[in-house]
């Protein structure tokens, strides 16, 4: 790092647009790469808040909620009345998940693998009901764990109906979001997915997955899939250990 450059201008410049999402997600992206290219090294000092909201064009309380993110994934520290210092060059796994449309759940997986364990067909009543099916009938089930390195995020249990998942095998999930992988083979298109958010307590397979305590807490995050004809192509139930996982979302005032 060349000290006799102003930090202010070792930061890229680029124009924010409201268009491309919230303001202080787009500073936080600006924000992290100099910092996990090494421009600014531990503990040296960013830019003061002032600086950034000059460059950038943008509110002082965008600059505060950028630096925010960059502090929860550990890469920065921030002080009172003086700049943040950096922490470190490399973000810790994600433990939340921005979660408003398909490219947050990508972000979400960024850098994980999905480890896959079977792929059969299993009875599910549940999986049943929402595919349309009688309730004795099986629907093709993928059993997977999501993991970063030596980490495991989630258990993952996927059902498809009988003459989608009959068309896949278990080698075509290759890809760590498995709805992407089945648009890929099969070139169906997801139009939209539903998602239920509920808390439960470990079981065996859980405890068994994941490294976690029998009874412990969890998060289980239910996904429907519907392609563009609003046909139930994908139900994907997550497993979470509570204390990895949030969700965060905006949430505009619309009142009047």
């Amino acid at each position: 790092m060349d000290k006799t450059v102003p930090a202010i201008e070792r930061l890229p410049r680029r124009t924010l647009q409201r268009s491309n999402g919230p303001l202080y997600r787009q500073l936080a992206d600006l924000l992290r790469e100099p910092i996990t290219s090494g421009e600014f090294p531990v503990g040296s000092e960013l830019p003061k808040e002032a600086e950034i909201v000059e460059r950038y064009d943008v509110s002082l309380i965008t600059v505060r909620q950028a630096l925010h993110t960059l502090e929860t994934s550990g890469l920065i520290k921030k002080r009172s009345a003086k700049p943040a210092v950096v922490q470190s060059n490399a973000p810790q796994m994600a433990l939340g998940w921005t979660f408003k449309n398909f490219n947050d759940m990508a972000a979400f997986t960024r850098d994980a693998e999905l480890r896959v364990k079977s792929y059969r067909l299993e009875p599910s009543a549940t999986a049943a009901r929402h595919f349309g099916l009688a309730e004795d009938e099986k629907s093709y089930c993928l059993r997977s764990v999501l993991a970063i390195g030596k980490q495991r995020k989630a258990q993952i249990t996927t059902y498809f109906p009988p003459d989608i998942g009959s068309r896949l095998g278990k080698d075509d999930f290759d890809d760590v979001l498995i709805f992407r992988a089945v648009q890929k083979r099969l070139d169906i298109r997801m139009a939209v997915a539903n998602c239920t958010v509920r808390a439960a307590i470990a079981d065996e397979s859980v405890v068994t997955d994941l490294g976690v305590t029998k009874g412990s807490a969890i998060l289980i995050v239910e996904m429907l899939y519907r392609d563009a004809g609003q046909r139930n192509v994908e139900f994907s139930i997550a497993r979470h250990p509570a204390d990895m996982f949030s969700i965060t979302y905006d949430a505009p005032n619309d009142l009047a």
